[in-house]
């Protein structure tokens, strides 16, 4: 990572600046990623990580739906005080990580890896290998990782940061060493000032 880019500084910063309504990944209900929760019939005793959930809504989603061993990882503080603030005294029941997810080290494993906001930010070869071997060391046999990211369609910036676009082709090479791919889904995404961003969600097996 580039010394003068203090990632950590600029996340925080948005966060501070923005309600949760005015980003562009605001999504009151993330139907993409409880589809697939869905599809897999993720018991609710799994334990499930978002990383760079940030102030996501889909930890709202799983705690009413009753699951009981969710954390969620965001590299601004400031992002998960905004989840913290809204989900009240329900926020005693998750666990909450301020962490990089490149530099992230795990202490428990996961069944289900969930990541629609982090990947496409590694757009350094050394970050993108070092976070696929912390998922494969960290997510459980037959865990499940699912992962969104912008596509060849998408944008190539976001939130003024430059961002790795992937195809269903390029994003099933990079993991193939330890992932075997399920399916992949296109998702247009329309954001508040009514732009559509298109997206890859794929979901992956641990092989």
């Amino acid at each position: 990572m580039m010394k003068s880019f203090d990632r950590k500084n600029h996340w925080d910063k948005i966060y501070n600046k923005y309600e949760s309504n005015d980003v562009s990944w605001y999504q009151p209900t993330p139907d993409t990623s409880l589809d697939f929760l869905k599809q897999f019939s993720i018991p609710v005793t799994d334990k499930i990580i978002d990383v760079g959930g940030g102030d996501s809504f889909l930890v709202d989603h799983l705690l009413k739906l009753g699951y009981k061993d969710i954390t969620v990882l965001d590299i601004s503080e400031s992002a998960l005080n905004k989840a913290k603030q809204r989900l009240g005294s329900k926020a005693d029941k998750v666990k909450w990580i301020v962490a990089d997810a490149v530099t992230f080290n795990p202490d428990e494993k996961y069944d289900f890896w969930h990541d629609c906001a982090a990947f496409h930010f590694l757009t350094k070869e050394q970050e993108i290998e070092t976070y696929i071997n912390t998922i494969q060391q960290n997510i459980n046999p037959n865990g499940i990782l699912v992962i969104g990211t912008f596509s060849e369609q998408g944008p190539k910036k976001c939130s003024g940061i430059e961002i790795k676009q992937y195809s269903e082709t390029s994003m099933t090479e990079r993991l193939h060493k330890y992932f075997d791919k399920i399916k992949c889904i296109t998702v247009d995404h329309k954001t508040p000032s009514e732009i559509i961003q298109s997206f890859i969600f794929c979901s992956f097996r641990k092989l």
